[in-house]
């Protein structure tokens, strides 16, 4: 019988930090829950050969460090029908700043995505359409968006590289090895294959 990632409630209220270094273990965890999100900690610990304290502790120190930063279904926008996807240059006013213009363009459900970027443009934004006749519609809303001065877009034709993050775990775990102040972390690890206690952090 598996648990259910339902009744898995992380110790710490996530947070922001850079530069947190990572093991093979937690490698090899948020691989696991990255392509089986439904596998639930029970079994991670049998996939993985750990105890399940271990796999508990581990995922409430990767959401405390803001690693894992949710356990949500990724969303493909294609099958609910806005298969056109497209980039908006955004050229801003100057009085008002990014932050107003942003919060009005979060209010528009086809904007996916929105940064501040460099270069001649001030916000790139990443907006889905159902057809191009929609992506001309999505624009104009864009545009008449307070704040908004001008906007040009391309069109994605297809997607080479989808967006991903497994290769960045998959390259800090390698290249740090096991980080400072783990050590004793895998001893704990080896002491709960044994059958000793399972210890959080």
């Amino acid at each position: 019988m598996t648990t259910s990632t339902s009744e898995w409630e992380p110790a710490a209220e996530s947070g922001r930090r850079r530069g947190v270094a990572i093991d093979d273990l937690d490698g090899r965890l948020i691989e696991l829950f990255t392509t089986e999100p439904r596998i639930g900690v029970l079994e991670a610990s049998r996939r993985l050969k750990v105890a399940r304290g271990t796999v508990q502790a581990r995922l409430d120190r990767l959401v405390c460090d803001g690693v894992i930063a949710g356990f949500g279904p990724e969303i493909d926008a294609a099958a609910l029908g806005y298969g056109v996807t497209a980039f908006v240059t955004l050229q801003l006013r100057q009085a008002g700043g990014h932050d107003p213009v942003a919060a009005r363009l979060a209010q528009v459900p086809e904007v996916i995505e929105a940064h501040t970027i460099t270069g001649p443009g001030d916000m790139l934004c990443r907006v889905v359409a159902r057809s191009n006749t929609d992506l001309q519609r999505v624009i104009d809303v864009i545009v008449d968006v307070a704040g908004v001065e001008r906007a040009s877009s391309v069109i994605s034709l297809a997607t080479q590289v989808p967006y991903r993050t497994l290769p960045l775990v998959r390259a800090a775990s390698t290249r740090r090895g096991t980080p400072p102040g783990r050590d004793a972390a895998a001893r704990r690890d080896a002491a709960e294959r044994r059958g000793g206690s399972a210890e959080t952090w």
